[in-house]
């Protein structure tokens, strides 16, 4: 004989609890939803209808339609600041992830002092940009600088003229970027190592596997969600960089590190041409969406 189930009737009391847990937990989204709502979903929202018009903050806004992108396909310094932020997230991304996987396995075994090391190397990453900037445009200088100096001492007879001159410039803000960001990411490289079992290394060892081949057999390949979320920070980062080059650079000597973000801002803010500086922002918002699509989709192909 069946018997059928009966559902016990939800009391009065439990359904309040839950109304309490739901909006204890709401409390807790809501500013950070309302934040991120106001400083960033709404201004996108905006930025994407102002740049089919042209608006100065003074006038009214016009609708123009593609004319805004018209004119940025056909300016020189739109092209050229897209090569400088694609020759600095060239330099930057790989150097920024060597580095910091560098050291990440330095600063992942048992030595004296391995707080003070990893507090030393995640510094510059805390320290204001704007004094990172400035104490390597000091380091930088072309006669007085200690790095030309060490370049002259080691017999280097016309060392760089670093960031005065067009050739060397995009490289000396690469390093300085590269220094200052390394320690963040050795951080979650760290992560990454201490989550890898030792087992895996202890039968490796029983195997009879040298060095390079746990690290290429094991090490790589169990850091690889790490390796996949830090490149798509760093990439990020990359393409939009601002304030270091606007400190040491200004975009100089003449248009040589000229980037997309500091377009932006001198066509927006300086020249108050807030259409065409949304266009540019949202042509550069489409070129890194593309980079990260292109990214995930290359890490499910290599998990399935």
């Amino acid at each position: 004989m069946a018997i059928a189930a009966t559902r016990a009737p939800v009391r009065p009391q439990s359904r309040a609890r839950a109304r309490r847990n739901a909006l204890v937990g709401w409390s807790f989204i809501l500013p950070n939803f309302i934040g991120f709502a106001v400083l960033t979903l709404i201004p996108m929202g905006a930025a994407f209808v102002i740049a089919f018009m042209e608006w100065d903050s003074y006038s009214p806004p016009e609708w123009v339609g593609f004319d805004n992108f018209e004119r940025m396909l056909g300016n020189q310094s739109f092209w050229i600041a897209l090569g400088n932020t694609a020759y600095y997230a060239a330099g930057h991304i790989p150097l920024t992830m060597l580095a910091a996987l560098g050291l990440a396995l330095l600063l992942n075994k048992r030595i004296r002092g391995l707080g003070f090391f990893r507090t030393t190397m995640f510094f510059p990453y805390i320290t204001s940009l704007v004094a990172v900037a400035v104490v390597w445009n000091m380091l930088f200088n072309p006669t007085m600088g200690p790095i030309n100096q060490f370049l002259e001492w080691i017999g280097v007879q016309d060392p760089p003229g670093w960031t005065t001159t067009s050739a060397w410039s995009m490289p000396a803000v690469i390093i300085t970027s590269v220094w200052r960001d390394m320690g963040y990411y050795m951080v979650l490289y760290l992560a990454g190592l201490q989550a890898i079992p030792q087992e895996y290394y202890e039968a490796a060892d029983v195997d009879g596997a040298n060095a390079w081949q746990r690290f290429w057999n094991i090490t790589i390949p169990s850091l690889r969600p790490t390796t996949f979320f830090v490149l798509i920070m760093v990439t990020i980062a990359s393409f939009k960089v601002f304030d270091l080059i606007v400190v040491m650079t200004d975009g100089g000597p003449g248009r040589a590190t000229l980037v997309l973000s500091q377009l932006i801002y001198e066509e927006g803010i300086t020249e108050n041409r807030f259409g065409y500086s949304s266009a540019i922002s949202l042509a550069l918002f489409l070129i890194v969406l593309v980079f990260t699509v292109v990214q995930f989709r290359i890490q499910k192909r290599k998990e399935d």
